[in-house]
């Protein structure tokens, strides 16, 4: 493995809501399906929580209220995609601010089209997350801490 050339700074949303259930996003990117926690990455001149309320924007139409930090990645991770990235990923726990206005499905990858960028939303009980089925290594064990 060659040693990474350049960071790059993801931050996710824990969103749960009254049933005790978190919310996950199914994507098709890169070529693959994937399952994830709603959140992307940092661009320059943006601060973590400034890119938590614009990827929520982004991918939930709505914005979220940040309640507090739950953790950042300890650990060595290289990129996914990309294999010169070391990658430094942020959680924050988070609600949504009013009713959701985006479609939440009752099964993963629920998009008319399997094309680059399709995305569906699905709420899943904490105490039934499989963390077998989230896709990125430290979402994984992000899974595995609620």
């Amino acid at each position: 493995m060659d040693k990474p050339t350049k960071f790059t700074i993801r931050a996710y949303a824990i969103i749960i809501n009254e049933n005790n259930e978190v919310l996950l996003s199914d994507e098709f990117v890169f070529g693959m399906r994937i399952t994830k926690f709603p959140g992307g990455g940092v661009e320059l001149g943006e601060g973590i929580v400034d890119c938590l309320h614009r990827e929520a924007i982004e991918e939930l139409g709505q914005d979220i209220e940040i309640l507090q930090h739950f953790y950042t990645t300890e650990f060595f991770q290289q990129g996914l995609f990309k294999n010169d990235v070391q990658v430094v990923s942020v959680y924050y726990k988070a609600k949504l601010k009013e009713n959701p206005k985006f479609k939440i499905s009752n099964k993963p990858f629920d998009f008319e089209n399997e094309i680059e960028g399709s995305q569906s939303f699905r709420w899943v009980s904490i105490n039934e997350i499989n963390v077998e089925e989230i896709t990125l290594p430290i979402d994984n064990v992000v899974a595995g801490m609620l």
